[in-house]
């Protein structure tokens, strides 16, 4: 598992990606990133998503929240 500074500092690029994909500030991006099940996923030792790329963990967020509307 990675440290929790380090885990700050991709969610930090994640939601940095989801706010320029969608246009929006980043506020809004780092809600809609806590919201989401991807964000669960994340903080799951056994699902390893920490492991992935920050692109593919926010086009995962982005496509959640594409899928709601």
């Amino acid at each position: 598992m990675l440290s929790p500074l380090l885990i700050w500092n991709k969610i930090g690029r994640v939601v940095t990606l989801i706010a320029k994909d969608l246009n929006i500030d980043s506020e809004k991006a780092l809600a809609l990133f806590y919201r989401s099940r991807t964000n669960t996923l994340m903080r799951d030792p056994a699902t390893m998503l920490y492991t992935f790329g920050d692109r593919y963990i926010a086009d995962e967020v982005i496509r959640e929240y594409q899928a709601r509307f």
